[in-house]
């Protein structure tokens, strides 16, 4: 973890801490599938035609009032592909055969609105913002290339649904993040004009509360 996922996770577990007699304390495991919406033709040409693929993560929330929460998540991606070369925005891609993988890391904070809150169907919406480190490793002829790596401010919304009213609860979570200047100085990337490696994260939860 970079330094300055560090420090957002540190300043937001203090703030936790400072409110930890405000409200319900829930702890929720989470996995589903990421999009890489905002750099898709890029991920397409490098993935072979996906966009993303599977991520994990988990996030701690913590109630203010009755409806009102703060949290603090984040998430892993990671995709194996292969490096390539594309001639003009317009043409078709061309994969190399050097492997390359991707790796983002976002760490973020949330401010949201339980709606309908002591129910046992509770939808919910936030928005915050966070970091995201964004890492890339290939090899050329077995060889090592250096190591591009990027960490970004990036802004998170997200929307979903929480079932059950016990100690153990589910739920499902939509959230679409930009992380703009990450990518884009060479590559297809660059070609294509895309710099953000933000997207689309749909996911399902565990939430352990008390």
């Amino acid at each position: 973890m970079s330094r300055a996922n560090i420090v957002v996770l540190t300043g937001a577990l203090l703030l936790t801490g400072g409110l930890a007699q405000a409200g319900e304390l829930a702890i929720s495991l989470e996995g589903g599938y990421f999009d890489l919406t905002m750099a898709r033709k890029s991920a397409q040409a490098v993935f072979g035609g996906s966009a993303g693929g599977a991520t994990f993560g988990a996030q701690v929330r913590l109630g203010i009032g009755r409806s009102f929460y703060v949290a603090l998540g984040g998430r892993r991606f990671q995709g194996d592909g292969e490096r390539a070369f594309l001639a003009d925005a317009s043409g078709e891609p061309y994969r190399l055969g050097h492997p390359l993988t991707v790796r983002t890391m976002p760490v973020y904070a949330l401010v949201g609105y339980r709606f309908s809150s002591g129910k046992r169907l509770v939808p919910y919406a936030g928005l915050g913002f966070g970091i995201t480190s964004y890492r890339e490793e290939s090899t050329v002829a077995e060889i090592e290339r250096p190591t591009v790596t990027a960490t970004k401010p990036s802004g998170h919304v997200v929307a979903g649904l929480e079932w059950g009213r016990g100690t153990v609860r589910f739920g499902v979570e939509a959230m679409f993040s930009t992380v703009p200047g990450a990518i884009g100085k060479d590559g297809v990337s660059k070609v294509y004009g895309e710099s953000n490696v933000g997207g689309l994260t749909i996911v399902g939860k565990v939430v352990l509360s008390r």
